[in-house]
């Protein structure tokens, strides 16, 4: 039999299906902190989420072309191998084994928590709170034992909440839209967004740093190129006509929370005080459950990454205790001891994300913010993938291959930029202002550096294996 993806899906379902891995949980608590960040000014808010929106747009369609071009690979660590060399694969798959992926994981394990106390206290008292915490551990290690122990019933898990988490959005969108409009919040949002004396440098920058947890996910879209149908050309479509919705979606539910609430109540209290406003009390429950599938199905996504990152180094011969790491349990078919190690690094890193950014820090000078600042640092990994791509095969397609990475480039350096700024300069001013130092991302570069330096010690030149390619190098169209 051979052993072969067949080409299966049409565009249609090509959109629906980068729609629904593309949108997760992030947009029910960054919508928050995209109030707070602008002051409460709506206008920047939906600026923000545009132009993250286009960046993810151009990165995708970019990463669409590398689909194309390496169809035996699936990913960007084999995308980087492909462009820029085994070292820098490496890398970059130990960034997000140890940083990446675990720190998004610990985050979504603490918003999965926040949504249940609120789904049973009705307010969001509870957020920093130690049961609030033991939730989120509880919730971490039982998603990674259900992944380990029971992987079939994970993923019959993880489709079954793809759609529910559309419920909430689309409810928000429509009903607090046309709610705000009748009783006035949403003109007020907007006057407010005009008259409003909003900085709108850093405002605007640390509302478009927020937006990269709502739409990170988009580069595991790319992965579905070998079951599309004509994928030369409908894989850029999906991406584009999938991403323009979700920018779509998006927007509308934050300009329908505006409307279910007074913008200064969100900001303080975030998307339940909305909820309550558009649906009651028992409404609000409803909703709120909803929100906790979602939360739950995207942490179990994520934590399929997790599950198998010590296992995609093992099998390469990389990494610590690379045997052990790439055996595969005989009784689940699933690698469990990179499981283990992979629920071990989420637990450190929900550790840290307790003590930096829901208490008071104990961390003193390291305090930083481990649900974006990561995520903004895989842009930087992507830009020497996009400038080696665009210089080997930028003769053979001058659109796809040279102006799409050029453009790319110049979208995640603009991220860089931003983050630097929301996360560097202006907490330091802020902090300067009352006579202190702060400057969160420099700090960070000192415990990313750290890591990195231990990911170097196992990096082995001589132990790099090839693995067998399953599919042709070329697309056919």
């Amino acid at each position: 039999m051979e052993n072969k993806l067949t080409q299966k899906y049409g565009l249609f379902t090509a959109i629906a299906m980068v729609i629904g891995i593309v949108i997760g949980s992030g947009v029910f608590f960054k919508g928050q902190n995209i109030l707070n960040a602008t002051n409460g000014n709506l206008g920047t808010g939906i600026l923000a989420w545009i132009i993250g929106g286009a960046i993810m747009i151009i990165c995708a369609i970019t990463f669409a072309g590398f689909a194309m071009k390496f169809q035996k690979v699936n990913g960007v660590v084999d995308y980087a191998e492909a462009t820029c060399g085994k070292g820098y694969a490496y890398f970059l798959s130990w960034f997000m084994i140890t940083i990446y992926y675990p720190g998004m994981t610990s985050v979504l394990a603490w918003v999965s928590a926040r949504y249940t106390l609120v789904l049973f206290t009705g307010n969001d008292d509870l957020i920093a709170s130690g049961l609030c915490i033991a939730l989120a551990c509880f919730y971490l290690c039982a998603i990674f034992a259900m992944n380990a122990l029971a992987p079939k019933i994970a993923g019959k898990f993880q489709v079954g909440t793809t759609a529910i988490k559309l419920i909430p959005l689309c409810l928000v969108a429509i009903v607090g839209t046309i709610a705000g409009l009748i009783n006035g919040n949403t003109v007020k949002a907007f006057s407010g967004a005009i008259a409003g004396d909003v900085a709108q440098g850093g405002g605007l920058f640390a509302a478009i740093i927020a937006t990269v947890f709502a739409y990170e996910g988009w580069i595991v879209a790319t992965s579905i190129n070998a079951e599309l149908k004509n994928a030369k050309r409908n894989l850029p479509l999906a991406l584009l006509f999938g991403g323009i919705i979700i920018v779509g979606i998006y927007v509308l539910y934050f300009i329908g929370l505006a409307g279910a609430a007074p913008v200064d109540q969100l900001m303080t209290n975030g998307a339940t005080v909305g909820f309550k406003g558009l649906f009651g009390n028992a409404g609000a429950v409803v909703l709120n459950l909803f929100v906790v599938i979602s939360c739950l199905g995207t942490l179990n996504g994520l934590t399929v990454g997790c599950s198998r990152g010590m296992y995609a180094m093992g099998v390469r011969r990389q990494g610590p205790r690379s045997e052990t790491m790439a055996e595969i349990s005989p009784a689940t078919n699933m690698p469990s001891n990179s499981a283990w190690i992979g629920l071990l690094v989420c637990g450190a890193w929900l550790f840290y994300f307790y003590g930096a950014n829901l208490t008071s820090s104990i961390f003193g000078l390291f305090t930083f913010d481990s649900s974006e600042i990561p995520i903004v640092t895989i842009y930087a990994f992507y830009i020497p993938v996009f400038i080696m791509f665009a210089i080997k095969y930028g003769k053979e397609d001058k659109f796809r291959n040279l102006v799409m990475p050029i453009l790319a480039t110049i979208a995640s350096a603009f991220m860089i930029f931003a983050a630097f700024y929301a996360h560097g300069v202006q907490p330091y001013k802020t902090a300067a202002a009352a006579g202190k130092f702060a400057f969160p991302i420099l700090f960070y570069l000192i415990v990313f550096a750290v890591i990195m330096g231990i990911g170097a010690i196992f990096y082995k030149k001589s132990n790099n294996v090839e693995l067998e390619d399953t599919v042709s190098e070329e697309v056919n169209e």
